[in-house]
């Protein structure tokens, strides 16, 4: 059998997984409420309970199940993992390839209400120039992608594998797109600059200011530098017990649906451009959908271990200092607590084609504020075309 060779993958999950889902649903036995009146302990108990309630009475993963199937899923393996990916096709001839990459608590679903947008244009008021072809992998670890075995698979190897499976589809001149870890396989292949890639888009960066940078900052930036500074004193949590322990937490993931529930809610809570009310900012079943992700294929575990990899790699060497030479756009989402000024940025990306700060979105760009998104997508590449 060929080793590359690219399979169909339909999604049929046996209806004894989701009845077992529902009885660990049942039987959740919950924490005593938070003693604060807001979300600075975590998740509030009412909202989780709330979640959970539209988990057991309402929530249809069938509807979910047959978006994915409806959007051409695939496996391949690339360096002994099975890659699961959605592969979405253009009408338009012209159309330009497009690797998008998601993060952490995130899936491919995170690109829902822009596949077709970007896909077709035409049919949601643009024009048929603007036409991506999209391939949409789920990171190693993730979703319906194969779960590492062994040490090794970082940022960097990722980006390798997505050079693989861009070629294996045919693809010799492309771009690529991501945030949050997507952001940061990204940048390694805008660093790497494999033949054929054109130019990347990010909508975060993992933005460290030197020290003179952070002494002549302006109040602007120091606004972003403030934003830091509190995800890392108040949110971080979750990235500190991930990159160091991620296996603890990771029984607890595996065994638990409210208790993976909570753990991802927070990030939709904390990150977003929400203000914490996340249901103002995204729909629960949304949210559950991209919960599923993760409980189905039981890769709670496997997915925080992505912190520890990359942390194992940074202590051998870290991100290259000299300036990124792949042309480069960047949008900035005022909810995204990691972000960097235009000065700051073309300091680091010789080719900065594109630079924005928008006025809505956080960090979840692409579910928040899928119209910007897209637009500013298309901005970045119009000229890389």
């Amino acid at each position: 059998m060929s080793t590359t060779a690219i399979h169909p993958f339909h999604l049929a999950i046996p209806d004894a997984a989701l009845a077992d889902l529902q009885t660990r649903l049942a039987l959740t036995r919950w924490p005593d409420a938070e003693t604060v009146a807001d979300t600075s302990q975590g998740p509030q108990l009412a909202s989780l309970r709330a979640l959970a309630a539209r988990w057991q009475d309402g929530y249809d993963w069938r509807r979910c199940e047959a978006l994915l199937n409806g959007f051409n899923q695939y496996r391949t393996a690339i360096d002994g993992l099975d890659i699961h990916f959605l592969h979405v096709r253009s009408p338009e001839p012209g159309a330009m390839p497009l690797l998008l990459t998601h993060g952490w608590p995130g899936s491919v679903l995170e690109f829902r209400d822009v596949i077709g947008p970007l896909t077709d244009p035409v049919a949601h008021g643009g024009v048929a120039s603007d036409a991506f072809h999209l391939v949409i992998p789920s990171l190693p670890g993730f979703g319906f992608s194969g779960q590492p075995r062994e040490t090794g698979w970082n940022v960097n190897r990722i980006a390798d594998a997505w050079t693989v499976l861009m070629a294996r589809l045919g693809y010799d001149r492309y771009a690529a797109q991501g945030g949050d870890w997507g952001g940061a396989v990204t940048t390694a292949l805008g660093y790497k600059a494999p033949p054929g890639l054109v130019g990347i888009h990010l909508n975060m960066l993992m933005f460290h200011p030197t020290e003179q940078e952070r002494a002549e900052a302006t109040a602007h930036e120091q606004a972003m530098l403030d934003d830091a500074q509190r995800y890392d004193q108040q949110f971080s949590g979750y990235f500190k017990v991930q990159a160091t322990r991620p296996q603890s937490v990771g029984f607890a993931l595996a065994d638990s649906p409210v208790g993976l529930a909570a753990w991802i809610y927070a990030l939709f809570q904390d990150v977003s451009d929400s203000g914490g009310d996340v249901a103002s900012a995204f729909e629960l079943d949304a949210i559950l959908d991209d919960i599923m992700l993760y409980w189905l294929p039981n890769t709670g575990a496997s997915a925080a271990r992505l912190y520890w990899e990359a942390m194992q790699a940074m202590r051998e060497g870290g991100t290259p200092t000299a300036p990124m030479t792949t042309p480069a756009g960047i949008s900035m989402f005022p909810g995204e607590q990691l972000r960097l000024s235009q000065r700051w940025a073309e300091r680091r990306f010789a080719h900065l084609v594109h630079f924005n700060e928008l006025e809505r979105g956080g960090h979840f760009a692409a579910m928040e504020q899928p119209a910007l998104f897209v637009e500013e997508v298309r901005a970045t590449f119009r000229q890389l075309r």
